[in-house]
């Protein structure tokens, strides 16, 4: 007797999640926002508490052949506390599981806490609990992160609506960039372990992949500036990416220019030193935790000069229709080309 075998692979982290996501529904009115943004909401009160949580695997988010491990720990805090960003919201609490095998030293443990230490003073947020168990595949990281924001105040993914202004933080394309580098410089070392990495020249990009940093002052800015972003979401896998998932919960479209993504100058470069197009890399590249959001066209004049705010472009009502202008005034489809954990899983 045969049996149908689906393959995970075939649906992707994101149909995966929709997939065993359809038989729960809230049965508790404390749950504001179950599944389906950067954090679920629950009702505390007098306010809303955000709560999200994020699992690094070895072999498949990082390689330890060059990631320190002390920034390993940093990173596992930053891209959860950027979670707690996305929705308008200030990280508090977290929490840290691991999973470590017999190869890890107890100063292999102090290494990773160092950094988790340095990422919860830098972000002030407090270590409160966790679990730890043996592992025979490596090392694994689970965070839970807790977050509060005012009722009125949150960003959710579905309110973009037709007009708004489309903006970005900082540069994108440069962890993605620095992860093509640290690949083709542990290439070089298998080869020939004499050989020195290459690194000094890429040092921004690199920063970028190991170290990278949740954007929580954009939240205080825009909170100063009287800005209250129609819809938000951070940038972990690739602006395309990130773009249909607002326009899937808000059931609009988007229009963006080419001309207008920021790309650094050295992302730039060593994408046509690599041979890949920059724009693509800064399209689909991930990992850049950048906040992606959307505003009123009233809010213009007020975030116009943030000198790390880029509006790239609008939304519209034509919920099928998301393009990009590019620089010789083409019209082309936006295809979300993230990064499948499940892929070459």
């Amino acid at each position: 007797m045969s049996q149908n075998r689906s393959e995970i692979s075939q649906l992707g982290e994101f149909g995966l999640i929709d997939h065993i996501s359809k038989p729960f529904h809230p049965v508790n009115a404390s749950t504001i926002k179950a599944i389906g943004d950067d954090a679920a909401v629950l009702d505390a009160g007098e306010a809303f508490v955000l709560l999200s949580t994020d699992m690094l695997v070895e072999g498949i988010h990082f390689d330890l052949s060059y990631t320190p491990i002390q920034h390993l720990g940093y990173k596992a805090v930053a891209v959860n506390v950027s979670d707690i960003a996305a929705m308008n919201g200030k990280a508090e609490q977290i929490t840290v599981s691991l999973a470590l095998s017999n190869r890890f030293s107890l100063e292999a443990v102090d290494a990773l806490y160092q950094g988790i230490k340095s990422a919860c003073d830098n972000y002030k947020v407090d270590l409160v609990g966790g679990d730890t168990t043996s592992s025979v595949s490596g090392l694994i990281i689970s965070i839970s992160v807790l977050g509060r924001i005012a009722k009125d105040k949150v960003a959710y993914r579905s309110g973009a609506r037709s007009a708004d202004i489309i903006c970005v933080t900082g540069d994108l394309g440069a962890a993605f960039m620095g992860l093509q580098v640290l690949a083709r410089e542990k290439e070089v070392f298998l080869t020939n372990p004499e050989m020195q990495p290459g690194l000094e020249p890429y040092e921004y990009l690199v920063s970028r992949q190991l170290k990278p940093e949740a954007r929580t002052e954009i939240i205080f800015d825009l909170e100063e500036a009287g800005v209250m972003p129609t819809a938000m979401i951070d940038v972990s896998d690739g602006l395309a990416s990130e773009l249909f998932h607002l326009c899937k919960q808000s059931g609009v479209g988007v229009r963006i220019f080419e001309d207008k993504i920021p790309i650094d100058q050295l992302t730039f470069e060593t994408a046509v030193e690599f041979k890949l197009d920059p724009i693509t890399c800064a399209l689909n590249g991930g990992e850049d935790y950048e906040l992606l959001f959307t505003v009123k066209q009233e809010d213009h004049e007020r975030i116009k000069k943030h000198p790390d705010i880029h509006m790239i472009g609008y939304v519209h009502e034509r919920k099928d229709e998301k393009i990009m202008i590019t620089k010789q005034g083409n019209v082309v489809a936006l295809k979300a080309q993230g990064w499948d954990h499940f892929r070459d899983a």
